[in-house]
C-alpha cells in the first residue's frame, strides 16, 4: 500500500494482529500480587494513629536509589493520562479496547507496589511523596506538552511507536533501580514490574512492526518524529532535570543506556537500516535517522566526560569533608 492510510484504516488493518498479540500476551503473562513483595513487618503507624512521622534518618536507600524509585513511582502515577492517550489513539472497541483496559490494569499495580514499599520501609518522605503525586497527576501528560508541538496529533503510528521505546526504557530503568537499591526485597519487586514492562514493550513493538509492513513510509515518518522528539513521560515530574542527572550519574539510566539498550535494539528488531521498502520521503527520513544515531553517540561521549568530572568533584568534596571531620575529632579528643 502506498497511499497514506487514515487512523481508522490502520486500526482496521491491524485489528487481527492485535487479537493475535493479545492471545500471546495472555499466555505469556505472569500474574503477581503487589502485597506479596512488601515487607509489611517493617511497617509502623505514623503520627495520625499515634505513631512516629517520617525522619530522614529512617531512609536506608542511597540518594541514587531513592531518587530513581521515587521518579519511577511518580511516572507510574500518571496512569490516568496514559490511559486517556492510548484510548484516544486506539479506541475502545474490539481487541484494541480490550488491550487498552488490560494494559491499564497491569500497569496500575506498579504504582500500588512502589508506593507501599516506600511508605512501609520509610525510604522517602510520604508527605512530600503525596504532594508530588497530586501535582504530577494534575499536570497530566501528553506527548505534545511543553513545547514539543502536537507530537501525536491523535495518530496511531506515533502512539504505538512511542510506547515501544518508552516501555523498554521503563523496563530498563526499573531493573537498574532494583539493582541500585541494594535490597533483595526491592530488587524482587522491581524484577516483577520490569517483567510486565517487557511484555508490554513486546506487544507495542510487534504492532509497530506490522504497521511498518503495511505502510512503511508512513510508519517511518512517525518513527522519525518520535525519536527526534523523544522524552520519557516522567519529564513532567517537578525538578525533573536535577533528578535525571542524579539517576544518570548513578548509572540507572543515562544516554549510553538509552542508545544501546533501548533505541538500537528496537531499530534492529524492525530492521530499519536493512529494509528496502522505504521510498521518497520515507527513505530520506531513514537516512536522517542514521544521523540522529550519530548525534546520540556524540551525546553519550560528552556525557561520559561530564560524568567523570562530576564524580571527581564529588570525590574531592568528600575527601575535604572527611579531613575536616578528622581534624574536629582530633581537636576535641
Amino acid at each position: 500500500m502506498t497511499a497514506e492510510m487514515t487512523d481508522l484504516q490502520l486500526l482496521h488493518e491491524l485489528e487481527p494482529v492485535v487479537g493475535t498479540l493479545i492471545d500471546r500476551h495472555m499466555n505469556m503473562r505472569k500474574d503477581w500480587n503487589p502485597h506479596d513483595y512488601i515487607p509489611w513487618k517493617e511497617g509502623k503507624n505514623y503520627y495520625a494513629l499515634g505513631g512516629q512521622d517520617w525522619d530522614p534518618e529512617q531512609s536506608k536507600l542511597s540518594e541514587v536509589a531513592q531518587t530513581a524509585m521515587v521518579q519511577n513511582l511518580l511516572t507510574e502515577d500518571n496512569l490516568p493520562s496514559y490511559h486517556r492517550e492510548i484510548a484516544m489513539n486506539m479506541g475502545m472497541d474490539g481487541p484494541w479496547g480490550f488491550w487498552v483496559n488490560r494494559w491499564t490494569a497491569e500497569e496500575n499495580r506498579h504504582g500500588i507496589a512502589l508506593r507501599d514499599y516506600l511508605v512501609v520501609t520509610r525510604n522517602c518522605d510520604p508527605v512530600e511523596l503525596e504532594e508530588l503525586r497530586v501535582e504530577q497527576v494534575t499536570r497530566g501528560f501528553s506527548p505534545g506538552q511543553n513545547g514539543q508541538g502536537d507530537l501525536f496529533a491523535d495518530k496511531l503510528f506515533e502512539s504505538v511507536i512511542y510506547v515501544s521505546f518508552q516501555e523498554l526504557a521503563t523496563r530498563v530503568s526499573h531493573r537498574n533501580t532494583g539493582k541500585a537499591c541494594n535490597d533483595p526485597v526491592a530488587d524482587q519487586l522491581l524484577q516483577r514490574i520490569s517483567g510486565d514492562e517487557n511484555l508490554h514493550m513486546i506487544f507495542y513493538r510487534d504492532i509497530s512492526a506490522a504497521g511498518l509492513d503495511i505502510a512503511p513510509n508512513q510508519a517511518m515518518e512517525a518513527l522519525h518524529r518520535v525519536l527526534r522528539n523523544f522524552r520519557m513521560p516522567g519529564y513532567t515530574v517537578p525538578d525533573f532535570r536535577r533528578k535525571a542527572v542524579v539517576i544518570a550519574v548513578g548509572g540507572v539510566y543515562d544516554p549510553r543506556i538509552h542508545l544501546d539498550d533501548v533505541v538500537m535494539p528496537i531499530l534492529k528488531k524492525w530492521r530499519i537500516f536493512e529494509r528496502e521498502d522505504f521510498t521518497g520521503e520515507g527513505a530520506r527520513l531513514r537516512d536522517d535517522l542514521g544521523k540522529l544515531i550519530e548525534e546520540l553517540e556524540d551525546t553519550c561521549e560528552k556525557f561520559e566526560v561530564a560524568k567523570q568530572r562530576r564524580l571527581e568533584r564529588e570525590r574531592k568534596v568528600a575527601e575535604k569533608k572527611a579531613m575536616k571531620n578528622l581534624l574536629v575529632s582530633s581537636s576535641t579528643s
